[in-house]
């Protein structure tokens, strides 16, 4: 372990750090009502976000557009509706356990990351920049620009029934949903949670229309269609179906990276976890039962869109509801993608792996709003390429090689510092079959696609060099440090923030 990843978490407990939490005074009249700063404030995140608001967050980032679009993914390598029902149940179960496995580093390491600060601690600097890395500069601003091109187009689907819409609009909606959403998340986190509050409502109410449909189909006795039917007997091909499955659950360790900011985190981190998964697994789970008692195997398989398919047969008239509510659902999940994305460039930065500016808070609105516009940026340049799907496919899995890392760090902490406090301690036996399964879930598709796999190792590979001559590399000439102090005063005039 570095010197610095040592001193990053030797005293684990967020009171102990004396980090004072400052009341931000009253509104300045003088000052358009805005609050003002006191000298003696301390400039930080600030924990504004209740347990409700954890679990919107976590909800909300979840459920986006996966579970409305894309069950056929999961379908197509079970060849049964048995069978795809058992790889959601698994994955919902997979997800629960590695949530359980994340709450007690986060309660143990409260500090804004999740996973990038966890193996920082545990694993040291290198090993923590290349999760960055592949984390902050392909898959979350991927992330963003395909949630926000799926929103854009299911927003004007109503206005193109017959035909798809034109690329340039849905391009453009998408990059004004970003933008929209990069604001919001700068001007207030109570705007961006109110944001992630409001539409995760809104695609559970559309979630508990789709299966109260399906609970009244089953009560027709549409039943037909839940059989073992040409279930897969290719093991690598079940185990790709995961790939779908889990990446409609993926989400589930957001609240983590923006832990600094949610109150009593020891109390509300496991009870959001807790509730948001069970809530999410059920949810899928009686949301596919509802899909499969009208669609047949081909037609699940034959739909680019599961949940408008459903809707055309069964809502008449009121079938352009479920495209409004994908929409509304896509929405809220690039507000969640953008709310936890920036706290990961955030805490990069703050150790001294990203540029110094993404370290700092927008001094009146104590947002990260550096960091919020990064991501927000990127997001847009990816919306110029027409073949993210694949780039995210490349290195889809090296989310859970870094997941799977993560996890390691919990057995590894508990036998290099046994003297932690831990206010939440969880069973050895999760994190070791976490790990297990993690393998698993990687090992497999790499010997069954090895070119896309192959592919992905390249781009994680980039930031080698990229870590050994911006991090690595102290002692930098003269002109090169003084070029970037100069910039990062710049913007830090620009957008009127302070070091944290």
């Amino acid at each position: 372990m570095s010197p610095k990843a040592e001193a990053y978490t030797s005293v684990p407990q967020k009171d102990a750090e004396t980090i004072a939490i400052m009341d931000m005074g009253e509104p300045d009249k003088e000052n358009n009502g805005e609050k003002t700063v006191a000298p003696n404030d301390t400039i930080e995140l600030k924990p504004k976000m209740t347990l409700l608001n954890g679990v919107t967050v976590i909800v909300g980032s979840i459920i986006g557009s996966g579970i409305f679009v894309s069950p056929s993914g999961v379908l197509m390598n079970t060849g049964s509706v048995n069978m795809a029902l058992v790889v959601w149940i698994t994955s919902g179960i997979f997800s629960m356990i590695g949530a359980y496995c994340y709450a007690e580093l986060g309660c143990m390491i409260k500090k804004t990351g999740a996973d990038y600060a966890y193996i920082m601690v545990a694993l040291g600097d290198f090993l923590a920049f290349i999760r960055l890395w592949v984390e902050c500069m392909i898959i979350r601003p991927c992330t963003v620009a395909i949630v926000a091109l799926t929103f854009s187009i299911y927003a004007v689907k109503y206005f193109f029934p017959e035909c798809d819409p034109p690329d340039e609009a849905v391009r453009i909606l998408a990059a004004s949903c970003i933008c929209i959403l990069a604001f919001v998340n700068c001007w207030d986190v109570s705007w961006a949670t109110a944001v992630q509050d409001i539409f995760t409502y809104a695609k559970l109410l559309a979630l508990f229309i789709i299966i109260a449909t399906g609970i009244v189909q089953l009560g027709r006795g549409k039943t037909e269609n839940f059989n073992w039917d040409d279930t897969e007997s290719d093991f690598t091909r079940i185990a790709l179906s995961f790939y779908s499955g889990l990446f409609a659950y993926n989400g589930w360790n957001y609240l983590n990276f923006v832990i600094e900011e949610l109150q009593d985190p020891v109390k509300n981190l496991p009870k959001a976890i807790a509730i948001s998964i069970i809530l999410v697994t059920v949810v899928y789970v009686l949301t596919n039962i509802a899909f499969y008692t009208t669609l047949s195997v081909p037609e699940v398989l034959g739909s680019e869109a599961v949940a408008v398919t459903f809707a055309e047969r069964l809502y008449g008239p009121f079938a352009f509801l479920i495209p409004v509510f994908v929409a509304m659902s896509t929405f809220g999940g690039v507000n969640g993608i953008l709310l936890t994305s920036s706290r990961l460039f955030y805490a990069g930065a703050c150790e001294g792996q990203m540029p110094e500016i993404l370290s700092m808070i927008q001094v009146s609105k104590m947002t990260p709003a550096p960091a919020v516009i990064v991501v927000a940026l990127l997001s847009l340049g990816y919306l110029c390429s027409s073949d993210i799907f694949a780039l995210i496919n490349y290195v889809g899995f090296a989310t859970w090689i870094s997941i799977g890392l993560a996890v390691l760090c919990l057995p590894w902490l508990r036998w290099k510092h046994p003297e932690w406090n831990r206010p939440l301690k969880v069973n050895l036996i999760f994190p070791i079959l976490y790990i297990i399964a993690t393998i698993f879930i990687t090992i497999v598709p790499m010997i069954a696609k090895p070119k896309e796999t192959g592919i992905g190792v390249v781009i994680i590979l980039t930031g080698v060099p990229v870590y050994f001559l911006f991090v690595a590399w102290r002692n930098k000439p003269v002109f090169i440090r003084k070029f970037l102090d100069s910039t990062t005063k710049i913007i830090q005039q620009l957008l009127m923030t302070s070091p944290s």
